[in-house]
């Protein structure tokens, strides 16, 4: 599960003489990227800085701090064999005491990367819309559960928000930029109206529909009907799941539908990254 400052806080109650472990400098190939962070207590840890032998050097050289009662350090350690890793890169780890003001500091860091992750928005609290809502409950989204049934809505786990709406595609229309839709109610022609709107959003990187290819034939032809384009089909994924080669089982189907989701949301966010910017007279 993503962490968070909540969990952070609960984890600093029962580990108070924590150890902060961060990734400061990054060349070459690493499991994490720069500003990554894990805490070392005496007998549990928070967060990963990626695992494997990297990671166990760490959580030891940071309880023989806390042992010593010695102050900061700094490992430079090469990701090869000599420490069992085939990465192949190098990385700066800075280890420092889980203060007060470090841990608000973290805090902080956690809520302003909670608040910019994605929102994925699952039209429907059926089987799969719930198993899929499960799925993302483990990923760097924020997911939101929408139904027109009040009572369905009782299946939604806990950390995903649950909106009843009378007009679904309302939703589409207010949700934020960058913002991914998953249609799976039970109604058809629901499905179809949900789906108009969340096409016209050309910002959405993933918009999806559960469905066989009789339904994406008989959606292409009404959506064509309504004055939609081509361009804007093909960028449906209808079956969600596909690659799952017709297996029916809700957690499946969520399963390769949250995977679908992520490989669209990380592939927006590298063309972003690529693209200069223009904003403010940016070349």
């Amino acid at each position: 599960m993503s962490i968070a400052a909540p969990d952070l806080r609960a984890f600093l109650g029962r580990e108070p003489a924590a150890i902060v472990a961060e990734l400061t400098k990054v060349r070459g190939s690493s499991p994490r990227a720069a500003g990554t962070f894990m805490l070392v207590g005496r007998r549990e840890i928070f967060g990963t800085i990626g695992g494997g032998a990297l990671e166990y050097m760490v959580i030891d050289h940071a309880r023989r701090i806390m042992a010593s009662g010695t102050g900061d350090a700094t490992l430079d350690v090469p990701l090869g064999p000599e420490i069992g890793q085939c990465c192949g890169g190098r990385v700066e780890i800075k280890l420092y005491p889980c203060t007060a003001v470090v841990a608000e500091s973290l805090a902080r860091r956690l809520q302003q990367d909670a608040s910019a992750r994605p929102h994925v928005y699952v039209f429907g609290a059926g089987h799969v819309g719930c198993a899929l809502a499960r799925c993302l409950l483990l990923l760097p989204v924020q997911g939101h559960v929408i139904d027109t049934r009040r009572d369905a809505l009782e299946g939604v786990p806990q950390g995903i928000e649950a909106v009843s709406a009378p007009l679904p595609e309302a939703v589409v229309r207010s949700a934020p930029r960058n913002s991914s839709f998953v249609i799976l109610t039970h109604d058809h022609a629901l499905d179809f109206m949900i789906g108009k709107e969340a096409l016209a959003r050309t910002d959405a990187p993933y918009v999806g529909m559960v469905g066989s290819q009789t339904k994406r034939a008989r959606f292409s032809s009404w959506y064509r009907s309504e004055g939609g384009s081509d361009a804007d089909l093909s960028r449906l994924f209808l079956p969600i799941g596909a690659q799952g080669l017709g297996d029916k089982r809700p957690e499946v189907i969520a399963a390769l539908a949250a995977s679908e989701i992520m490989v669209q949301i990380g592939r927006r966010e590298v063309s972003e990254a690529r693209a200069p910017a223009t904003e403010y007279g940016e070349p």
